[in-house]
């Protein structure tokens, strides 16, 4: 398995990058973010987005990265599905302080964005996330070691019922930047399997 990068295509580029077959780098501008109105009744759309397009319906796409540079709040680094401004998934750690930042992720549907999260320690300086699609279902994974993946959420994305847009994103939602490191990507088949409990309704 590999990753083709060279498929690889931006909406908004960050403030630097560098792009070879095995790692991506993002330097992030300041004020960059992606939310949607829930609670902060705010709308930030201005991240840069890195993505690749795809119809196949099935797959799983693997990514580790490598934040040692966060240093500010909500600085941010992870897997996206940025399909347009209303309608997105991401799955990353945001910086908060020298103690703990939060692992999560949000999904945006028809312009109204939540946040599914948990506090880790803030020595943690990489993650792995396994992004894996199931039509318009999708499940979030994430990894330590890149081996054992713990899921963080299934999730439904309304506009996903066709050609759909995945990838890497950072962002610096306040005044700062820092440089974002992904390596290790591989899109294959898909890990997350079919559900074999309770039968669908008819």
């Amino acid at each position: 398995m590999g990753f083709p990068t060279e498929r690889l295509n931006w909406t908004r580029e960050p403030a630097s990058f560098r792009i070879t077959p095995e790692e991506v780098e993002i330097v992030t501008r300041p004020h960059t973010d992606l939310w949607q109105r829930t609670y902060y009744h705010f709308r930030n759309d201005n991240a840069p987005v890195l993505q690749m397009e795809t119809e196949e319906k099935y797959f799983s796409f693997v990514v580790k990265t490598d934040f040692a540079d966060s240093h500010h709040r909500f600085d941010q680094c992870g897997v996206v599905v940025y399909l347009d401004s209303e309608n997105w998934l991401k799955a990353s750690i945001e910086y908060e302080n020298e103690e703990y930042q939060h692992l999560g992720s949000v999904v945006t549907n028809g312009g109204w964005s939540d946040w599914a999260t948990t506090e880790i320690s803030a020595h943690i300086k990489s993650m792995w996330y396994r992004l894996s699609r199931r039509e318009d279902d999708f499940c979030l994974e994430c990894s330590e070691d890149g081996q054992r993946f713990r899921q963080m959420r299934v999730c439904h994305l309304h506009k996903a019922d066709g050609a759909v847009r995945f990838g890497l994103y950072a962002c610096s939602p306040e005044e700062s930047s820092f440089r974002a490191v992904f390596t290790h990507m591989e899109l294959g088949p898909c890990q997350w399997q079919a559900h074999d409990g309770q039968a669908p309704d008819e």
